[in-house]
């Protein structure tokens, strides 16, 4: 067996067996000066938010990881966005937040204090439906209607920077809203008989 103890009498077994301490003595040496970590909210706590929710605001006690999603339509009881997927894939769940289409279900509550939230509640025009809402019927662009609320949202969202859009802005607009119908040549007609509405109104 070759002799370890060669090179000025340290083995390499004790030469591995000295660093190895170092490291760990330097390591609980790093935790222990290592600065105070943001305090851990204990599961179950809740925190108040106030939320403008289509022009009200809303005072919630909701969990700090809840989705606005969740906050929505458990808290709030606006069930017209609807939870799909989840994950950010479908956008049943799309609300415009500030006036841009976003995910609620991506979305923590508290990221939505201070913000204006519009969900597909909030476009209609007292008890009549909005532009959108009514171009969606007109033009026959739903079948189950699961989707419904978030392609609507998608288009509002764009109509409000783009009131005149092509169809290559639409189809980009509402490219994040899944239809399993496939419903999406009705849906890109209401788009445009939305725009023409809103322009009509603005007359």
């Amino acid at each position: 067996m070759p002799d370890d103890r060669k090179h000025g009498g340290v083995s390499r077994r004790g030469f591995l067996a000295t660093v190895g301490a170092g490291a760990a003595g330097a390591a609980t040496l790093g935790a222990a000066e290592a600065p105070s970590a943001t305090p851990v909210v204990a599961v179950g706590s809740r925190v108040d938010l106030d939320l403008r929710v289509n022009g009200r605001v809303r005072r919630v006690a909701a969990e700090a990881r809840e989705t606005l999603l969740e906050v929505l339509r458990d808290d709030l009881g606006l069930t017209g966005t609807k939870p799909g997927c989840e994950r950010g894939e479908c956008g049943a769940c799309t609300v415009l937040i500030d006036g841009r289409p976003r995910y609620s279900c991506m979305t923590l509550a508290p990221e939505a204090q201070g913000r204006e939230v519009t969900t597909v509640e909030g476009l209609m025009l007292g008890e009549d439906l909005g532009d959108v809402q009514r171009a969606f019927v007109e033009q026959d662009a739903f079948q189950c209607g699961f989707c419904t609320a978030g392609q609507v949202i998608a288009v509002e969202g764009l109509l409000r920077v783009a009131p005149d859009p092509s169809l290559d802005e639409i189809r980009d607009a509402v490219s994040g809203n899944l239809c399993r119908c496939g419903a999406y040549p009705h849906i890109f007609k209401a788009a445009r008989r939305a725009a023409e509405i809103k322009r009509g109104a603005r007359r």
